[in-house]
């Protein structure tokens, strides 16, 4: 199957999670529930600099607490991912970091992130990452994500021209007691490839 086919499944599962997850504030009972009328988004970290999720559904089971440190824990890990620093990683991931769906010649643990990160900012110096879908449900996070930039740098000895390169990944983290352990992920990297000029597309 096709990269960019199971990219599109995957994110058909995602929509299919998202409608069934409910509003924050629909939670009714216990005191560690976010009280009446408490909106998920009141729990989104507004810090300079820190990566927002342009949409965001959090299971209405969830606390206030646990809720606010999911969230936080999946603009830390984007924010990395958007500006290439180490400290957001580090901050997002478990010493005991586990990729289930691990790239031939990546690295496993948290070293895995950051070589990815630094491979693709080699080819593209400035790459963005938007966090376009946030869904939190239970221990689970789930993100639908657009990469950007310009190929300006090289890739697999090609030299970019500047041309522009946008693509869509899928990710579901699995958080611990504090940080995210391990997680599962799918890119569209047909795309990303056709237009890094190194795959013809068809």
């Amino acid at each position: 199957m096709r990269t960019a086919t199971r990219l599109r499944i995957a994110a058909a599962g995602f929509a299919g999670l998202t409608a069934a997850a409910v509003a924050l504030g629909t939670a009714t009972s216990a005191d560690a529930r976010p009280p009446a009328g408490v909106r998920a988004w009141s729990l989104v970290d507004r810090s300079p600099g820190i990566v927002q999720p342009l949409a965001l559904t959090v299971d209405g089971s969830l606390g206030s607490r646990r809720a606010a440190q999911e969230i936080r824990l999946a603009q830390q890990l984007y924010t990395f991912w958007n500006t290439g620093e180490q400290r957001h990683l580090d901050a997002a991931v478990d010493h005991g970091f586990r990729d289930n769906t691990l790239p031939a010649g990546r690295p496993q643990g948290p070293a895995g992130p950051a070589f990815a990160s630094r491979a693709f900012r080699a080819a593209v110096p400035d790459l963005t990452c938007e966090l376009s879908d946030l869904l939190i449900t239970g221990d689970r996070i789930t993100a639908r994500l657009v990469f950007r930039g310009h190929f300006t740098g090289v890739f697999d000895g090609v030299a970019g021209r500047g041309q522009r390169v946008e693509f869509n990944a899928i990710d579901i983290q699995h958080v611990g007691a504090t940080r995210i352990t391990e997680d599962w992920h799918i890119e569209d990297n047909q795309t990303l490839l056709t237009q890094l000029g190194v795959l013809t597309a068809h």
